[in-house]
């Protein structure tokens, strides 16, 4: 046997980038503005239950860590539900936040956005919006919710958060530094599926899929 073959994975992450709310269809601006599922979202989550249940093992061990902002918690009761587990609700999950644009027409952001320059100090750039994150104050609450799940011995944790935050959860899970964050993107549609996935021989880091939405074609 080759070596490395036959070892259990000891650690499989499940990200969800939580699937349609009411702010996309409105076209106002999300971030901490507490957005619910519509109907068509729902079904979503109630998909993306069935598909987790579908790669977990019946009897496994399994965590579920949400943002607390509706649209995600909403996301992660359809999986606790299927689950039998009750989600653990963390506000360091939440997507970025967008300050006085929250909840306004998104023409409304995009007339006062400053983007951030293409070379220079983007983690600490503000993009001219009050009250609103800037990446760096974002990507250091995900880090810090991220090293808080991984100190735990998990099989198979969920975690549920927003498109933006995302990108944070999976630089975290492959140890980007801190300091690298400035440029990187993963994109992940809403209602997608990335999973990570650690083996316990070599103990290497994998992002064994990206942004998966096969699952809502079901």
């Amino acid at each position: 046997m080759p070596r490395g073959e036959g070892h259990q994975l000891v650690r499989n992450i499940y990200v969800i980038a939580h699937p349609e709310a009411t702010h996309h269809v409105e076209r106002v601006v999300g971030g901490w503005h507490d957005s619910h599922l519509t109907p068509a979202g729902r079904l979503s989550a109630a998909s993306i239950a069935r598909a987790l249940r579908g790669q977990i093992p019946d009897g496994a061990e399994v965590e579920l860590i949400s943002s607390d902002l509706l649209r995600a918690a909403h996301t992660a009761d359809e999986v606790a539900d299927l689950f039998g587990l009750k989600p653990t609700l963390d506000r360091r999950l939440r997507e970025k936040s967008y300050g006085e644009a929250e909840g306004r027409p998104q023409e409304w952001l995009d007339q006062r956005f400053v983007p951030p320059p293409a070379v220079g100090d983007r983690m600490g750039h503000h993009e001219g919006i009050a009250g609103s994150e800037t990446r760096g104050q974002c990507a250091q609450r995900v880090y810090g919710a991220m090293e808080e799940i991984l100190g735990r011995s998990c099989e198979h944790q969920i975690i549920v958060t927003h498109g933006f935050a995302l990108t944070f959860v999976v630089a975290a899970w492959i140890k980007m530094p801190f300091e690298s964050l400035g440029s990187v993107s993963f994109r992940a549609p809403s209602g997608s599926i990335t999973v990570l996935r650690e083996d316990d021989f070599y103990h290497n880091r994998q992002i064994v899929s990206l942004g998966d939405t096969r699952h809502l074609a079901q």
